[in-house]
């Protein structure tokens, strides 16, 4: 069984990219979205971005980023995988898929089964897709958790990763439930928002690593 894959999202200081690669995270996430409290300006998330080590991968969230722009932050952050979080389009995930070596994920927000359904128009242009809670202030981020009952029997067509409402409390039993091969947490690691407590991401891939390997 391949280890699991956890995303410590939204950070935003070089202590808190040291506490997810401590913890053993396999990816970070920097998100440049100006509504997020976690939003990091292109020039810091490069910072941020060389500070993480080969071993681990880095993750550019954005959300419906015009193409100029978008173009701008991959050559300034240069980032491992390109995470499209809003109303992006499949012909969109294509082009940059062809354009670039980036892995491209797609953020899909599930509140029923024909939700699910409808993300398989992705399968062709993403590399995976993430299934976050559908709703909020924001297009994640906002602690909602997603049924998880809505994964079973369903037949995925590509990678994929669980996120919405995980956190060290909870992630152990959504491995458990769903299988997910990678499981993303971002607010549910904070003491405030847009502030990572290092004790919370320890003990979330902690709790990850242990469901995985009691799984195998």
């Amino acid at each position: 069984m391949p280890d699991q894959l956890i995303k410590i999202c939204g950070l935003s200081t070089g202590e808190s990219i040291d506490a997810a690669v401590e913890a053993g995270a396999t990816h970070v996430g920097l998100v440049h979205f100006e509504k997020s409290p976690r939003h990091v300006s292109i020039a810091d998330a490069a910072k941020l971005r060389a500070r993480v080590p080969d071993h681990v991968k880095v993750v550019l969230l954005t959300v419906n980023m015009e193409p100029k722009p978008t173009a701008e932050a991959l050559q300034e952050i240069q980032p491992d995988v390109l995470q499209l979080h809003g109303s992006e389009k499949p012909e969109w995930l294509s082009l940059l898929r062809e354009k670039s070596n980036l892995e491209i994920w797609k953020a899909v927000g599930v509140k029923d089964r024909a939700s699910l359904e409808r993300a398989a128009k992705f399968k062709d242009c993403a590399h995976r897709l993430l299934y976050d809670a559908a709703g909020g202030a924001l297009p994640g981020g906002n602690g909602l958790a997603l049924d998880w009952r809505l994964l079973l029997n369903h037949r995925h067509v590509l990678p994929w990763g669980l996120a919405g409402g995980l956190g060290p409390h909870n992630v152990a039993d959504a491995i458990r439930y769903t299988g997910a091969p990678l499981v993303d947490a971002s607010s549910g690691l904070e003491s405030e928002p847009g502030k990572k407590d290092p004790a919370k991401i320890a003990a979330f891939c902690k709790a990850a690593k242990e469901a995985r390997a009691k799984a195998a």
